[in-house]
């Protein structure tokens, strides 16, 4: 009899812990990445850098705000703050440029290089990159490759694609994109006579893919979407680093609109440097990718089991913003993320 009671109680303590995994599971696969919203770039001087985006790569300006928010402080962990933010869009993606009127922030430093831990660029695909190329030339870019590359047939999986890389007047470093009939999202074949087309994802320099997989896909619920070996000449003269090799990882949230991210390590040449630890989101360097998820609550909670980087202390709510709650964390690297509910 008492072996039977004892029976019992197993069984209950069992299912009782069975529905407890169970109901964490949910709540755990509730938290989920749903897309890509686009990214934020801290400028030095708005008007300069609205004109640039206008006029170089045709973005279209749709909003210009000012923060003066005590939310806002807590959001970017940057206190006293006077934030003029404006949204730009091109095609169907869009950015936003921060100027942080106080307290400002450091400058990117002026020798950086693609494979140190603060690059991060986003890619702007393009019709025609020979018309492109000539039009951003006009601007006042410092380029990072020599010129336009063609990714050779040695390379099946990107052959054809042409890239471009170079920095604007703050140092952001940017690409120019072009995707031949049989390659890219099918968007960008679509004839609409415009020679600058929108963003196709943001890659950024990683120390170490898997360290970087288990934070993106693993905690925030993006998916791998594929990846590659990039080495030789072409990216040589594409990322002007010598005996460059690269191993790249794409990403993609649930939905299929919207920008990607790609994962950038370098194999070689060794010797990149660290993200600065005490890097802000007022330094120009910080750029943050915008990721809009379904349960910023659960996923906060994980985040903090987990032992994230918050730059946010909490979920916050910003008077005038875009989206109703929103928290701010660094990936391994030191790379910003600024998690968005609707």
């Amino acid at each position: 009899m008492m072996k039977t009671h004892t029976t019992l109680q197993e069984r209950l303590c069992a299912t009782l812990i069975a529905l407890v995994i169970v109901l964490a599971f949910m709540s755990a696969a509730l938290a989920r990445a749903l897309e890509v919203r686009g990214f934020v770039l801290t400028v030095s001087d708005m008007d300069r850098s609205v004109a640039f985006f206008e006029q170089a790569l045709d973005f279209k300006k749709v909003s210009d705000r000012t923060f003066a928010d005590r939310n806002f402080d807590y959001l970017t962990g940057v206190f006293g703050t006077r934030v003029r933010s404006v949204q730009l869009e091109l095609g169907d993606e869009s950015i936003e440029l921060e100027q942080y009127l106080s307290p400002g922030g450091h400058p990117i430093p002026v020798d950086s290089r693609s494979n140190d831990l603060w690059f991060q660029h986003f890619a702007v695909v393009v019709s025609d990159m020979d018309k492109a190329f000539e039009h951003v030339r006009k601007f006042p870019i410092t380029g990072i490759s020599s010129t336009p590359q063609t990714i050779p047939e040695s390379n099946q999986g990107a052959a054809g694609i042409k890239a471009y890389k170079f920095k604007d007047f703050d140092g952001h470093p940017l690409e120019l994109l072009y995707f031949p009939a049989d390659k890219g999202d099918r968007k960008w074949q679509e004839p609409n006579g415009k020679l600058f087309l929108g963003i196709d994802h943001s890659a950024f320099t990683v120390a170490n893919t898997e360290r970087s997989t288990a934070f993106y896909q693993d905690l925030l619920g993006l998916k791998v979407q594929g990846g590659g070996v990039n080495s030789g000449m072409t990216q040589e003269q594409l990322d002007n680093a010598f005996g460059a090799v690269v191993r790249i990882t794409g990403l993609r949230p649930d939905r299929s609109v919207g920008p990607g991210l790609e994962f950038l390590q370098y194999l070689t040449p060794s010797g990149g440097r660290p993200s600065p630890n005490d890097l802000r989101p007022n330094d120009l360097a910080l750029t943050r990718s915008v990721v809009e998820v379904d349960d910023l609550s659960s996923l906060l909670k994980r985040l903090q089991q987990n032992n994230v980087t918050f730059i946010s202390p909490d979920i916050v709510n910003v008077t005038g913003a875009s989206y109703a709650q929103a928290l701010m964390v660094k990936d391994p690297d030191g790379h910003a993320v600024l998690l968005v509910q609707k």
